[in-house]
């Protein structure tokens, strides 16, 4: 990219350094006095602080949650509902998990406070939470509440709406401007992949016959392939996981950015952004540092947890989180 260019990202990006506006009805503290003497989000901090200590798997696992309720529908918590035909039951959905713990930080706030805490808040705040613990203090960012609960959860929507891990940077672009993020919020909300995993049948393709060539994808690196290989032969019964950081898996960091400029994406979409014009500019400020990929996802976050949320008197407080209050 041209060094005009990166400077305009840059300008651009240090921008939303300093304004993130309270969006729509939402506000930061919304709960501060409405849970009788109860702190809900430091209840809901102590949950989640007691899973990571024993499963740090829980900070991915929180993000697609929450990334997979807002692309569908809003962020309404309607991914949470259990019965026949959800979005539960979409074949994107099926291996999202963290469903136990906003259960468990539901039942903790119920019994302070009935229905007054909503379950697509407990998704933003817990979510917020993890991403604190798997990076440290630096990101740290302040969640806005006051969303409520969908009715309507239709496996349909998430099929139509959760955009695939094989996009082009363009159309990945596209599926996020198309929830009201610009291509930069593309980018960092694709940092999630810091952390978490795929699995080798995601990936096969480009390992041993990309595009039908019979020849792995000619944009990753070899070293990399050959490590996958062994990973994920081409014939086998079992279908092993892969980490989407090769560098420091376990962590919220900028490594991604550094990976994918280095052809070490795992997933398609992935080395995309760092490929195309339309994002590699921001990918590459993001992996030198030039971007404080820290706030800068923070703010990212927040913008994609006010999407079509429903405020006021639309929704409901669930008493139970994966059913509908009758």
């Amino acid at each position: 990219m041209a060094s005009h260019n990166l400077a305009a990202v840059l300008a651009l990006a240090l921008l939303c350094l300093f304004a993130v506006p309270s969006l729509g009805a939402l506000q930061v503290g919304f709960y501060r006095g409405k849970c009788n003497s109860t702190d809900v989000e430091a209840t809901i901090k102590s949950i989640v602080a007691g899973r990571f200590a024993r499963d740090r798997s829980i900070v991915p696992a929180l993000l697609r949650l929450h990334f997979h309720d807002c692309f569908v529908r809003g962020c309404d918590a309607s991914i949470l509902l259990d019965g026949s035909g959800t979005e539960k039951t979409a074949p994107p959905n099926l291996s999202v998990r963290g469903y136990d713990l906003i259960d468990q930080a539901k039942a903790a706030l119920e019994a302070k406070c009935p229905g007054v805490v909503s379950c697509s808040d407990i998704i933003a705040v817990a979510t917020r939470d993890a991403v604190v613990l798997g990076g440290g203090s630096q990101y740290m960012y302040a969640v806005q509440t006051g969303r409520r609960d969908g009715n309507i959860s239709v496996a349909l929507d998430a099929l139509r709406n959760l955009p695939a891990d094989s996009l082009t940077a363009t159309q990945a672009v596209a599926a996020f401007r198309a929830k009201g993020l610009s291509a930069t919020d593309t980018v960092l909300l694709l940092g999630g992949h810091t952390v978490g995993i795929t699995h080798c049948s995601v990936i096969l393709n480009r390992l041993y016959n990309y595009n039908g060539s019979g020849k792995p994808d000619p944009t990753m690196d070899p070293n990399l392939v050959s490590v996958l290989k062994a990973r994920c032969p081409q014939r086998s019964t079992v279908d092993n996981s892969v980490v989407l950081d090769q560098a420091t898996p376990n962590n919220v960091d900028n490594s991604y950015y550094k990976q994918i400029m280095a052809k070490k994406g795992i997933l398609r979409v992935d080395q995309n952004i760092a490929l195309e014009t339309v994002t590699n500019g921001t990918v590459k400020a993001l992996a030198t540092g030039a971007l404080n990929f820290p706030t800068l996802f923070g703010n990212a976050m927040v913008k994609m947890g006010a999407i079509q949320v429903l405020t006021g008197t639309q929704g409901q407080i669930r008493k139970y989180c994966r059913v509908v209050k009758k």
